[in-house]
């Protein structure tokens, strides 16, 4: 039978890597994005191509829309796997950031997904084992100056993996945070090459982490050998924050 995840953010650098590495794994996917249409049908029509056995839908949802989740758990049937890959940026002084752009972090990273993962949750209790991955973040944990509310939803991100992994593991729902710290994506583009490179000489590996393998780490702990974990948050971060 096919085994059906939804990944929410598909059209971001990291979801579109992990969306390729679920695909390769055998996994019919749900692949959300919001502005990202023409990102997300590439996507659709390589895997298609390359996997024509399984399925691939696109699924487009603003996620800073009070009706979000409902439009988007409408268009979910089987469902074995969700993968919060989500979210935006913000780069600002906590006295520089407004009403609204707290309000937008905060739904796109924190209520919209909680609120969908509420309403798909019978969907996942009709399987024996099944998976909930959120992506979190080392700011998470760490805290960023400069980015105090961006760390802010990223750590109720993980307080949320923590407590819901207590409630729903009896109906045997794991759920998991992955936490990146520096990874190649367009969302270190506002630094200089030179601001790069300082962060880079602080990580003990002396590198940025790529894509692929935040996705390898995804695909690892939805394969049935990580069955054992839950209400973690699993750094991959070059041993940048231990």
């Amino acid at each position: 039978m096919k085994q059906f995840c939804l990944v929410l953010g598909a059209s971001g650098a990291i979801g579109r890597a992990i969306s390729e590495q679920l695909a390769k794994d055998g996994w019919s996917l749900y692949l959300q994005y919001n502005q990202g249409e023409e990102v997300t049908f590439e996507l659709v029509s390589v895997l298609s191509a390359d996997y024509p056995e399984q399925e691939f839908m696109m699924i487009q949802s603003d996620l800073t829309d009070p009706l979000a989740a409902e439009n988007i758990s409408s268009s979910i049937f089987s469902l074995q796997a969700i993968v919060v890959a989500s979210g935006q940026a913000l780069y600002k002084l906590v006295e520089d950031t407004t009403a609204d752009e707290m309000d937008a972090l905060w739904k796109v990273h924190v209520q919209t997904p909680i609120r969908l993962i509420s309403l798909l949750a019978s969907k996942l209790r009709k399987n024996n084992i099944s998976h909930i991955i959120m992506i979190g973040s080392i700011w998470g944990e760490a805290g960023a100056s400069g980015e105090a509310l961006y760390a802010t939803v990223k750590g109720a991100l993980h307080a949320f993996v923590k407590s819901y992994a207590q409630e729903a593991a009896g109906n045997g729902v794991l759920v998991n945070a992955v936490a990146p710290g520096l990874i190649n994506t367009k969302m270190n583009g506002h630094l200089t090459d030179i601001e790069e490179q300082e962060l880079i000489d602080e990580i003990p590996l002396a590198r940025a982490g790529e894509t692929d393998e935040v996705g390898h780490l995804v695909s690892f702990l939805l394969s049935g050998r990580a069955n054992y974990i839950t209400g973690q948050i699993l750094r991959i971060n070059g041993g940048w924050y231990i």
